[in-house]
């Protein structure tokens, strides 16, 4: 054993984790509260998955090609293990949806744009949960559509059918409500 090369391992594993994995650590509790509906058990779920990729072996580091899709993939399947164990079959809200705000927006407009998200995330909990995961890989955490095929173990080609379905049934039922006013 050289400690040379403890000390490089050491500072090799801290610095794909500083650079690579911390930065995303709130994209995985966004993502986890989406599929497991409770705050506790998404910060749970982020915990383990960190804990995880830092004991990662320099064997597993080595065959890691994009370690963002790596611990979405983690992510999606220890919140779907707690999920099943638990059967907690319910949906949180959409809290990653960032409302733009601007200086020069009325507060009518604020609040016309307030009650638009709500409706979005109220609609997009109501969608199959294939769909409302992948439009909120794509939409919300703007994951490519292969990191979202590799995170979901789908293809390709799920993918762009599960975004088109989801975001046809959207913009369906938005036309809807607006026909209703």
């Amino acid at each position: 054993f050289c400690p040379l090369q403890f000390c490089l391992f050491t500072y090799m594993n801290w610095t794909i984790f500083h650079e690579q994995v911390f930065p995303i650590r709130h994209k995985l509790y966004r993502f986890a509260l989406r599929i497991t509906g409770s705050v506790h058990e998404a910060e749970d779920v982020v915990q383990e998955v960190l804990e995880k990729v830092w004991k990662t072996t320099p064997d597993q580091t080595e065959n890691v090609q994009n370690w963002e899709a790596w611990c979405m993939t983690l992510t999606r399947n220890r919140s779907l293990d707690k999920t099943r164990s638990q059967s907690l079959r319910r949906t949180a809200p959409l809290g990653g949806l960032s409302e733009r705000k601007s200086d020069t927006i009325s507060p009518a407009d604020a609040a016309e744009s307030r009650d638009l998200a709500a409706g979005i995330r109220k609609m997009m909990q109501e969608l199959p949960e294939k769909q409302r995961l992948v439009m909120h890989l794509r939409d919300i955490e703007e994951l490519s559509y292969d990191e979202i095929a590799e995170t979901l173990s789908i293809s390709l080609e799920q993918v762009k059918i599960n975004l088109h379905r989801a975001r046809k049934t959207i913009r369906e039922r938005m036309t809807e409500v607006r026909s209703e006013r």
